[in-house]
C-alpha cells in the first residue's frame, strides 16, 4: 500500500470514528484552553476539538477539488482570517454565535467536499472560508491569558491549523477526477464531515 492510499485509509476511518463519535453525543467543541499560553497549548487546541479538526480538514479536501490557485489560496485565507479572529478573541470582543458557526462550517465544508461543489467564483469561495476562520479564531483566542508566551501560542495553532490543511490538501488531490471511485471517495470523505457538523449544531443550539 503506498503512502497515498495510507493517507486515505487512515483520513477515512478517522472520519468515520468522527462521525460515530458526534452521534454518540460525546462530540464536545473544544474542551478550553490550558492555564498558561504556550506553543504546545496553542498547537494542542485544533487538535483538540472535533469541530476544529474536521473543518480544517475539510478546508484542504474542498482546496485540492478547487483546484489551480484555490490548493494554496484557500487554506492561506483561512490561517490569515484565522489569526485575525483570534485577534478580537484575545482581545476580548463579544461575538455571538460563535459555537454556532464553527459547527455550521463543519456541516458547510462537509456538503462541500461530499457534493464535489466546484469553486466557480473565487471571492465567493474566499469569502465563505474567511467567514468560518474568523469564528475559529476567536475561539481559539477568547480565553487565553496574556503573557510572554503568547505569540508562542498563536504561532502553535497556526502551525497546527497549515498542517491539517496540507493533509486535507494531500488527500483531496487524491480524491480529484470525474471517476467512480473519485466520487465515492469524496462522498465517503465529506458526508461523516458533514453528520459531524449537523450534531454539533444541534448540541451548540441547545448551550
Amino acid at each position: 500500500m503506498n503512502s497515498t492510499k495510507t493517507l486515505q485509509t487512515l483520513t477515512l476511518k478517522a472520519l468515520a470514528g468522527a462521525a460515530a463519535l458526534a452521534l454518540s453525543g460525546a462530540a464536545l467543541a473544544h474542551p478550553g484552553h490550558s492555564e498558561a499560553a504556550s506553543f504546545f497549548a496553542g498547537f494542542a487546541h485544533p487538535l483538540s476539538g472535533l469541530d476544529h479538526l474536521l473543518a480544517m480538514l475539510a478546508v484542504g479536501v474542498w482546496a485540492a477539488q478547487s483546484g489551480g490557485r484555490s490548493a494554496w489560496r484557500l487554506p492561506l485565507t483561512f490561517v490569515a482570517a484565522m489569526l485575525a479572529g483570534a485577534g478580537l478573541g484575545l482581545s476580548g470582543v463579544s461575538v455571538p454565535g460563535v459555537e454556532p458557526m464553527i459547527a455550521a462550517s463543519v456541516l458547510v465544508l462537509g456538503l462541500l467536499v461530499a457534493l464535489r461543489v466546484p469553486l466557480r467564483a473565487q471571492a465567493t469561495g474566499t469569502a465563505l472560508i474567511a467567514a468560518f476562520a474568523v469564528f475559529h479564531g476567536i475561539a481559539h483566542g477568547a480565553g487565553v491569558p496574556a503573557g510572554s508566551a503568547l505569540a508562542a501560542y498563536i504561532a502553535g495553532f497556526a502551525l497546527a491549523t497549515a498542517v491539517l490543511h496540507a493533509l486535507g490538501v494531500r488527500l483531496g488531490f487524491s480524491l480529484h477526477g470525474g471517476s467512480l471511485r473519485a466520487r465515492v471517495l469524496a462522498g465517503v470523505t465529506g458526508v461523516p464531515v458533514a453528520i459531524a457538523g449537523a450534531v454539533l449544531m444541534v448540541q451548540a443550539m441547545q448551550v
